[in-house]
């Protein structure tokens, strides 16, 4: 599985996500880095087959609206520590993987993992 972390989230959470045998990558890793678009990151996400991780609720209004991006792992916390977030991730990485074996919209909140049909 491969994931694309959004310029809002740490870049840190691409390397532990690595630590964990998955592809991924942040918006710091790409050409225009933090300046590259959201229209950029559906492209990418459809073509790579890349899950995108993002804050950004505009990208839940374009996986609704438009099936853009690929598909979308959104992290509603609101603002946590990177350290909290992290820990988040450790705890739910097998079961957000497993879920996006049959779907494409999964919520990350603060107390569970919310899987969208």
């Amino acid at each position: 599985m491969r994931f694309l972390i959004d310029a809002q989230l740490p870049r840190r959470l691409a390397i532990q996500l690595r630590r964990n045998g998955l592809d991924a990558i942040h918006t710091l890793d790409l050409p225009l880095g933090n300046r590259t678009t959201d229209l950029a990151i559906n492209e990418l996400s459809i073509t790579e087959q890349y899950v995108v991780v993002t804050k950004d609720s505009g990208f839940v209004e374009s996986f609704v609206l438009h099936g853009k991006p690929w598909k979308l792992l959104l992290v509603s916390t609101g603002n946590i520590r990177d350290s909290d977030l992290e820990g988040l991730f450790q705890s739910n990485v097998e079961r957000i993987v497993d879920g996006f074996k049959t779907l494409g919209f999964i919520e990350l909140s603060r107390s569970s993992v919310i899987f969208h049909l």
